[in-house]
């Protein structure tokens, strides 16, 4: 049997008690957190992953340490949320398994850092499609099979991109895109009772799963120079402010994406711009007074 894990919360215990949850991507990293904090808090919750074995191995696990005595708190599906027809039956079997949706967490994604010169059609594609149409599709399908008649609380997680996002081009544009959306169906779906809102948290938030998709858990520690509270975040400061999204404590907060950063979107990027000299300053001298009309300069575009 696994080890016992030490799961714990600001909240109260029975915060959750009744309610229902999906976390995609909810079986590893934030996402795990997220589950384990849900489950601790007395929800019930449906995560999902396109990949199988990874889903079925965290929820045996957390079967076992989180919730010993009632494991049918916790169920898990494979699921694309690229393909249309594997969100309905996430949103379906949920609604089968458990009678109703409270909250969805949109926690899977997916990237790869490249230049953006370096990415193909494909590989774009293949990130807007997750992180982006993904998100979208996830949360129209709740919506129409239940939060339309009986409302409920959507959290999108998405990424620290507010002064772009070198090497990450194509998460970067679907993390916007995110952004957007959310405070586009928390305008449409308020008069259904229906709260949408976003969690952005800094590239610094430390996870083995995170780690090992980079190939180097260095990476992390580079970026302390430039985050003012100079340490890694963990996956649970993320979790709580999600946790807290969810709660009734914030029911007057919908169409916002609260940072989870240390001020680090504030701050200077660790990103180095070579030197150039291939923009230069434009001035007026750099018009012939032979090339004016009546009218002032032509332009030279």
């Amino acid at each position: 049997m696994a080890a016992a894990v030490k799961v714990s919360s600001v909240f109260r215990k029975s915060l959750f008690k009744g309610k229902v949850a999906i976390v995609t991507g909810g079986g590893t990293g934030i996402g795990k957190a997220i589950t384990q904090e849900l489950l601790h808090l007395g929800c019930k919750v449906m995560i999902a992953s396109r990949n199988i074995e990874r889903i079925q191995k965290a929820a045996e696990e957390m079967r076992s340490t989180v919730v010993p005595n009632k494991p049918t708190n916790l169920a898990h599906m494979q699921c694309n949320i690229r393909k249309e027809d594997n969100v309905k039956d996430l949103i379906s079997s949920t609604l089968k398994q458990f009678g109703k949706i409270d909250y969805v967490v949109n926690n899977g994604g997916g990237q790869f850092p490249s230049p953006a010169s370096n990415i193909s059609v494909k590989g774009w594609n293949a990130v807007i499609d997750t992180n982006l149409t993904g998100t979208f599709i996830v949360c129209r399908e709740v919506y129409n099979q239940w939060m339309e008649q009986n409302g409920g609380v959507i959290v999108n997680i998405i990424a620290d991109m507010w002064k772009g996002f070198p090497t990450m081009s194509h998460t970067g544009a679907a993390r916007a895109g995110v952004d957007n959306l959310t405070k586009t169906l928390a305008i449409e779906w308020a008069p259904d009772g229906v709260r949408v809102n976003s969690v952005a948290p800094g590239s610094f938030i430390y996870s083995e799963t995170a780690a090992a998709n980079y190939g180097d858990s260095k990476i992390f520690h580079h970026m302390l120079d430039v985050v003012p509270v100079k340490r890694l975040g963990t996956p649970e400061e993320v979790s709580s402010c999600v946790c807290y999204l969810l709660s009734p404590a914030a029911s007057l907060i919908s169409g916002e994406t609260v940072k989870v950063d240390g001020a680090a979107s504030l701050h200077n990027t660790k990103y180095e711009i070579r030197d150039h000299n291939k923009l230069p300053a434009f001035t007026w001298k750099d018009f012939n007074p032979d090339d004016e009309d009546d009218d002032g300069p032509k332009s030279k575009l």
